[in-house]
């Protein structure tokens, strides 16, 4: 991983957990559902930040490599970037 996007991303890790353990909470105590669902929907964008920070990483890295490699290797590559477009595109948002 690049150095910086490891750090960033740890952060951001990190930052998802306590954002989880707030929201484990908050269900817990029975908290208001609009604050329950105003939480989820920030731990999903928070999601989403790692995910583009992850994306990054792998397109200046292990993308790079794999076309620069040719081939199988470049159509695995080309596989990979379509199928997480369709995960993302599968979320429902």
């Amino acid at each position: 991983m690049i150095d910086d996007i490891k750090k960033r991303a740890l952060h951001r890790a990190r930052i998802l957990e306590g954002q989880m353990r707030g929201l484990s909470k908050a269900i817990e105590n029975e908290d208001y559902c609009v604050d329950i669902i105003t939480q989820s929907l920030a731990i999903q964008k928070s999601l989403g930040s790692l995910n583009k920070l992850m994306v990054e990483n792998h397109l200046k890295t292990h993308v790079t490599e794999m076309f620069d490699e040719g081939g199988e290797t470049r159509e695995k590559a080309i596989d990979e970037l379509v199928r997480i477009y369709e995960l993302s595109r599968n979320r429902g948002e």
